[in-house]
Formats: structure tokens, sequence, C-alpha cells
């Protein structure tokens, strides 16, 4: 049998349980201020992305 070189399940197991043990040790109050901070980040890496996804690709040579 081929063994995997990359196994998705077990990566996003491993994430999982990272994340379990950082918030274990927060209250409520820090675990909600936690994920606002998260979902913010996110949505302005997601605003540059697609604004970058937007912009004309050049041509090497050009410009």
């Amino acid at each position: 049998m081929k063994k995997k070189r990359f196994d998705c399940v077990e990566l996003q197991h491993r994430g999982g349980e990272r994340l379990m043990r950082k918030l274990e040790k927060m209250t409520i109050e820090e675990r909600v201020e936690y994920f606002r901070q998260r979902t913010a980040s996110q949505r302005e890496l997601q605003r540059k992305l697609q604004a970058e996804a937007k912009e004309p690709v050049r041509a090497e040579g050009d410009g």
C-alpha cells in the first residue's frame, strides 16, 4: 500500500486540537474577542485578495 505524503484529515485534526488547547485557557469573553479579531483579519485578507484579483495582469516587460 502506498504511504500518503499528505493527510488532510490529520492536518485538520491537529489544527483543531491546537485551537482547543488555546481556547481552553480563555474565558468566554476572551474567546469572543479572539474570534472577532480572527474574523476581522480574515475579512481584511479576503478584501485584499479580491482587490488584487481585479487588477489587470501585466505581461513581463510591460510598465
